[in-house]
């Protein structure tokens, strides 16, 4: 019989010290929040989860949301406490806070350290203030550097992400700034390239020709200029975005990508226990009213068909350097490697160099990660799989 999968815990911090330009509506923002009705909610939240999962020790607790370096110190220690003597940490448990390089939050790193936090990722997205303000961020370059060597004198690990493939952006231009960020030293980085959301102002601005998106060949070059820089470093892709030294992955993602159980607790938090997918109530006020009435703040919750939970197992395992195992997947969603994959397909794709098969293991080659997005659909054969 197999073991459960890895668990993970998520905590979703819904606010903002001041109205940011990712935030979707105003009601995150706060000037103060009333942290003894925050912390009777956060763990009455986890006290459900713990009651419906199959438990084993958290093998990482992730704060993210919209400034979880903004939260109280003392409720992010009492949150940990509390997740310790439901659950036990296993040996060597990563606790991660998503934190924006300002000076305000980077006073706050010394207190996190204290309450638990032993990793910090830093959203630096860029290291020149131009690119800064086109993407909208409120830090400066050299903010966003001060606030990442105060993190590196309070947590162990450490790291921070830049996105690339913007507008007009040259690979001589990449690797300088892509250089710069490396002789850093951090042992990890997630390098993304730049997409343009529906619904966001960047698909506005494509509309009105205010912005003109980098072609697809530039943007595989960059691609290919990264894989190759932070080889050399030694810190290679993991992933098709992140980079670490071996043996600092972050062990928190690699439960999503490996398709793990995470718990998510928190106003819009999301979370995969047990075959179950569970969303949290988004507004705050939703879901402390959710809380109040029922013990947690689940909005939906659906038991997941083996077919879709086999899907997203392979779509998020081939985003991995590592590939995905059919014969585990065999044996843990109940499925023959013929319903999963289309065989004709990969057979197409490996020679074209963009896939290769090592016994049972599937991968995807470095040419055929830039092609990522198209290739998943195109190798996944569900359609004969019953719910």
């Amino acid at each position: 019989m197999m073991s459960p999968p890895p668990l993970a815990l998520y905590v979703h911090w819904p606010f903002c010290l001041a109205k940011c330009p990712y935030c979707d509506f105003n009601s995150h923002v706060r000037a103060a929040i009333d942290e003894a009705a925050w912390a009777m909610a956060l763990l009455a939240d986890l006290a459900h989860e713990a009651r419906a999962v199959t438990r084993r020790p958290l093998a990482s607790v992730f704060f993210g949301g919209g400034t979880p370096s903004l939260m109280p110190p003392a409720l992010v220690a009492r949150i940990l406490a509390e997740a310790e003597r439901i659950f036990g940490f296993a040996d060597g448990i990563e606790i991660t806070l998503e934190a924006n390089p300002s000076s305000v939050e980077a006073a706050n790193f010394a207190t996190l350290a204290g309450a638990g936090v032993n990793r910090v990722s830093l959203g630096v997205q860029a290291l020149e203030d131009p690119t800064l303000r086109m993407l909208g961020r409120l830090h400066g370059a050299e903010e966003a550097m001060a606030a990442l060597d105060v993190a590196q004198r309070h947590f162990g690990r450490v790291s921070f992400d830049l996105i690339y493939a913007r507008p007009d952006q040259t690979a001589e231009a990449w690797t300088r700034e892509l250089s710069q960020a490396l002789g850093f030293g951090t042992e990890h980085l997630s390098l993304y390239q730049l997409t343009i959301e529906p619904g966001t102002r960047f698909a506005s601005d494509v509309r009105r020709g205010a912005l003109v998106p980098l072609d697809d060949d530039a943007a595989a070059e960059l691609f290919a200029v990264t894989r190759d820089m932070t080889a050399r470093a030694g810190l290679p892709a993991y992933e098709i975005s992140n980079h670490a030294r071996p043996g600092c992955e972050s062990r928190h993602n690699l439960v999503y990508w490996r398709y793990g159980d995470y718990l998510g607790i928190g106003p819009g938090a999301h979370g995969r226990r047990d075959g179950i997918a569970t969303e949290r109530h988004r507004k705050p006020e939703n879901y402390l009213a959710a809380v109040s009435r029922q013990d947690h703040g689940i909005a939906a919750e659906r038991k997941l068909p083996r077919a879709e939970q086999a899907g997203e197992a392979f779509m998020m395992g081939l985003r991995l350097d590592e590939g995905i195992d059919l014969a585990a997947f065999e044996t843990r969603f109940g499925c023959s490697v013929d319903e999963l994959v289309d065989g004709p397909k990969l057979d197409f794709y490996a020679r074209e160099g963009l896939v290769r098969r090592d016994g049972t293991r599937i991968v995807v080659t470095a040419r055929g990660m830039p092609l990522l997005d198209g290739l998943l659909p195109e190798l996944l054969a569900l359609g004969s799989l019953a719910a």
